[in-house]
């Protein structure tokens, strides 16, 4: 590896140790939100009715301005920054944000007129055998809509911060819009019940946007009252954009489908699939987010100048990095699940049976956490070389999988007596499984190899310890039955961590190592060792 080349892959290291302490930050800020939020709601139906309506203003985020717009814009935007066209960025990012403005505006109008038929007709057709909550899905829909043209916004200034190598303050937004939700439900919940939870995601959404501000300010850019048809990379983005959206709309869809057969199971499996995959988000976003929303600006710049060798060895780097954390947390995650469920949850109206629905999802969810990790970083090197079309390929097959495993997994575990929900977690893992390995097959083929024989060594090092840290988690789960289940949870974490840094250590894993190495010369400059 060049001097170059690890110049660049050691800015992506610390720009994604940088992401993922805001990560870190923020999943702790969400899990006191969530912890607040189930002490108040539980599993029952003002929970239900606040998480089907919420889909609607999360999927016009996700298909025009969320990841998705990120994907396309980014490459393009980086470009036109590394050949020292600023104005024409500029333009660009002014029309896209006029476009944004405009699409994600007339979309909330027509969802706000459709609701009700939205609710019966689509998204939750089990509650009509309840008119109150039907009725009160419908009202939170229409209340909650708003955040998505906040968030829209705000997800195209991400893009610009991070195409200018400003992360840190980015990453700390889903911390501002989880402050709104604590507010609402601390604050506007007791007076108003869940109608307060749902003022509070429009107050996150406003902080969300509102703290991106005073950086983007900073960049001292323009802005210009033009949609900018004539540019060709506005073009671009369009171009980028448009199999990218299908892509996008065709994951929101199964979100939605596995929300309808929720709907029409046990009261709380609504409730039960989105927190279980909330949880499992929790590792994925600190892990793979960090690496690849960190990767993505260097991955592009290096496409742009035509430095492939410096993209394989990048995009290499940050899978070693994805894969020593996430197979260990999948782990870890999948034998600890029920006594940190319980730790984070299980007081006020969220019951013993409420643990057992969320744990039973995160269970399958976590299955699929190594795949959702890899698939991250792949994906978004796909975009850094301008190509979206082969992601949303695999995307759209797995996803047409995942509905298909849905149906049929959620009537299986039924069948077997097995709490349905649990079906749609384990389809979307086994999709998802697909999906991590059609993408390697085909970055793969791009880059004419991605150093097989060094990630194999990291999985097959990382295996190992996690079998050391299995054996070390169940002899705890055995001899502390009696404990709290603070120090069942805690102490498991602590033990499993340990355990695997220190048989990683011993196999002689690079990344753990680095890692480790990099911690003491922190503590040694900050006055502690």
């Amino acid at each position: 590896m060049n001097q170059q080349t690890q110049s660049a892959t050691s800015r992506v290291a610390k720009a994604a140790g940088a992401v993922m302490a805001a990560f870190i930050l923020s999943n702790l800020t969400g899990l006191i939100r969530q912890i607040m939020v189930a002490r108040a709601f539980g599993t029952g139906m003002d929970m239900e009715a606040f998480n089907a309506a919420n889909r609607v203003s999360e999927t016009l985020f996700n298909l025009v301005a969320g990841g998705a717009l990120a994907s396309a814009f980014i490459p393009t935007f980086s470009g036109l920054l590394v050949r020292n066209q600023s104005e024409s960025a500029w333009k660009l990012a002014s029309a896209i944000a006029n476009l944004v403005l405009i699409v994600i505006g007339l979309l909330a109008l027509v969802s706000w007129g459709l609701a009700p038929q939205i609710v019966r007709y689509v998204l939750a057709p089990g509650f009509t055998q309840n008119p109150i909550k039907e009725a009160q899905t419908v009202h939170l829909l229409r209340l909650m809509l708003p955040s998505a043209v906040l968030f829209s916004l705000s997800g195209l200034v991400m893009g610009i911060l991070n195409s200018h190598q400003v992360f840190f303050i980015p990453a700390l937004t889903p911390s501002m819009y989880q402050i709104g939700m604590i507010f609402g439900v601390l604050v506007l919940a007791p007076r108003m019940g869940i109608e307060g939870l749902a003022w509070g995601v429009v107050i996150g959404s406003a902080l969300h946007f509102g703290l991106q501000i005073p950086s983007l300010i900073q960049l001292k850019g323009k802005y210009f009252k033009s949609l900018a048809w004539q540019m060709p990379a506005v073009r671009e983005v369009i171009r980028l954009f448009a199999p990218r959206l299908v892509g996008v709309a065709v994951v929101q869809l199964n979100f939605w489908i596995n929300t309808r057969i929720a709907s029409t199971q046990p009261e709380g499996s609504v409730t039960g699939i989105v927190l279980g995959f909330t949880l499992m988000l929790m590792p994925q976003a600190a892990i793979a987010q960090s690496v690849a929303i960190a990767a993505l600006p260097t991955l592009s710049s290096h496409f742009a100048l035509g430095k492939m060798d410096e993209f394989r060895a990048t995009l290499v780097a940050g899978l070693r990095g994805i894969l020593v954390l996430a197979i260990p947390a999948m782990i870890g995650l999948i034998i600890l699940r029920r006594p940190i469920v319980a730790l984070l949850y299980q007081r006020g109206a969220f019951t013993s049976h409420s643990t057992e629905l969320v744990s039973w999802a995160l269970l399958w969810y976590t299955v699929g956490l190594v795949g959702h990790c890899v698939v991250e970083i792949l994906a978004r090197a796909f975009y850094a070389m301008h190509d979206t079309q082969t992601p949303v390929i695999v995307g759209s097959i797995a996803m047409g999988l995942n509905i298909g495993f849905s149906f049929l997994f959620s009537k299986w575990f039924s069948n077997m007596g097995w709490m349905p929900h649990g079906g749609l977690a384990l389809a979307n893992s086994l999709a998802t499984a697909f999906e991590m390995v059609g993408l390697s097959y085909l970055m793969h083929k791009q880059l004419k190899g991605l150093e097989g024989q060094i990630i194999a060594k990291v999985i097959l090092q990382s295996s190992i310890a996690s079998g050391g840290m299995v054996l070390g988690l169940l002899w705890w789960l055995k001899t502390s039955r009696e404990l709290h289940v603070v120090w069942i949870s805690l102490g498991g974490i602590a033990m499993g961590g340990l355990i695997y840094l220190i048989i990683g250590w011993v196999l002689g894993n690079q990344e753990i190592r680095r890692g480790i190495s990099l911690i003491q010369q922190k503590l040694i400059k900050v006055g502690f060792l």
